[in-house]
């Protein structure tokens, strides 16, 4: 009957093209009652799936064998690592596994697919045995805890890396036009890009053929115009405010004239070399992970963070049902698969990632914020860089926890591909946005109805 569920869960999945981010795998194991450190895995081996890091490769490469070391050194078990490229790759691993009950251990998800994870009844329900084997539910921080799952009661999810999104600037751009700080709205924000476009630099880096950032855009700016783009039992994709959204997201190309016509075909790390060589004004949608690569460029020392704008597109001040979604509530879980035989191996590999060591490891190698309640609150201290992070992450917003997310994330996700085209010919009509919408909506409450 589960992998039945399970099965049913996972083809609305492949629907979806779901983007869940990361995975592992298994080998029989006889399971037991042990804490953490005093399992004894010797002969067994751990694999792990995990999206490959495209910003730092050969490090990624690096990190797993220490994993690996640290891990056989502790318990006796290997773990071994295998990477997957896109979205379609890593759904096509679950379904696989999940449906045939053999695979991997432990999968890496991204926080917003979570919930569709969850619908599964794939993962295993973390009880406080769980959460002691590794390290207690108060490890964490509060807030990388807010997509765990539904309630306390039924979480599968445990806070890997935690992803608040912020916006780059350019100090010294910036202090050559007069401009004392970057603008706390969307509309402000459009006007001092302009200012600052001239010759070849541009007002923004913008990643439009990027696989995750452009839904994340429109999201921000529907939430914050008071449209939560699901409603109760209503999904709302065709909202004038979301329509706003994307008219206000592709007129920084096509009308404004503020963003690099090549970036059409941009994916984030192009968007990120762009801002590193001093050829853009603004880069909003970025995290901690570009700490590295920015202060390996041309502007190191003359880059800052601050918080993206939190009103919307044609307003001044956030309306009465407006929400001050400062970034989605992103990052990633650890899940362990609920046909694992390894689930006491597996706790004790995710107790070793999330203490507070290994998590500032992985920070000062990828520049990704600890999850860690102790590391998290360490690093605040050490580094004023980061206090905008911190703040970002304060006011972080959870995608709604339903099964149907993914498939209402790939409405979004579509009305952005589908533009591109008309966006590389110079413009997208209002009229195209809405015709895109409306279709995503119908099936996005489609999929939100098969959820409830």
């Amino acid at each position: 009957m589960m992998k039945r569920r399970a099965f049913m869960a996972l083809a609305t999945l492949t629907t979806a093209g779901l983007a869940l981010t990361a995975c592992s795998g298994g080998s029989p194991e006889a399971e037991g009652s042990a804490t953490p450190g005093e399992i004894d895995g010797k002969g067994q081996t751990l694999n792990v799936l995990v999206d490959a890091n495209n910003l730092y490769p050969q490090e990624q490469q690096q990190w797993f064998k220490d994993v690996n070391d640290k891990f056989k050194a502790k318990t006796g078990a290997e773990v071994k690592f295998e990477t997957f490229a896109t979205a379609n790759d890593e759904l096509t691993k679950i379904q696989t596994s999940v449906v045939s009950g053999q695979g991997p251990d432990i999968y890496t998800l991204g926080t917003t697919f979570t919930p569709t994870a969850y619908a599964t009844g794939a993962f295993l329900k973390l009880d406080e045995d769980s959460w002691k084997k590794v390290g207690g539910r108060d490890r964490f921080t509060e807030a990388s805890l807010g997509i765990s799952g539904p309630d306390k009661d039924n979480e599968v999810g445990i806070p890997a890396r935690s992803r608040p999104f912020v916006m780059a600037y350019n100090t010294e751009l910036l202090a050559a036009a007069g401009i004392d700080k970057p603008a706390d709205t969307w509309d402000g924000l459009r006007d001092q890009a302009k200012q600052l476009t001239s010759g070849d630099v541009y007002g923004m880096s913008i990643a439009y053929a990027d696989n995750f950032d452009p839904w994340k855009f429109i999201w921000a700016m529907s939430v914050q115009a008071g449209n939560p783009i699901v409603d109760g039992k209503k999904v709302r994709l065709d909202d004038p405010a979301t329509q706003k959204a994307f008219e206000t997201y592709f007129g920084w190309l096509a009308t404004d004239k503020i963003v690099d016509p090549a970036s059409v075909g941009w994916k984030s790390s192009q968007a990120l070399a762009a801002f590193a060589e001093g050829k853009s004004a603004f880069m909003p949608m970025v995290t901690a992970t570009s700490i590295n690569t920015l202060d390996a460029s041309s502007v190191a020392g003359k880059y800052k963070y601050v918080v993206m704008p939190t009103v919307a597109p044609g307003e001044t001040k956030r309306p009465a049902d407006g929400v001050e979604a400062a970034s989605i509530l992103s990052g990633s879980n650890f899940v362990v698969a609920d046909y694992s035989k390894n689930k006491d191996l597996s706790l004790a590999l995710i107790e070793m990632l999330t203490t507070a060591e290994e998590q500032r490891i992985y920070f000062d190698v990828f520049g990704e914020m600890p999850t860690n309640a102790d590391a998290a609150a360490t690093l605040e201290k050490e580094d004023a860089t980061l206090a905008p992070i911190v703040e970002a992450s304060k006011l972080s917003v959870g995608t709604p926890f339903t099964g149907a997310w993914g498939d209402i994330q790939l409405g979004l996700t579509n009305v952005a591909v589908q533009a591109i085209p008309a966006l590389s010919a110079g413009s997208v009509s209002s009229e195209q946005i809405s015709t895109a919408l409306r279709a995503e909506q119908e099936k996005a409450q489609s999929a939100l109805d098969r959820a409830k």
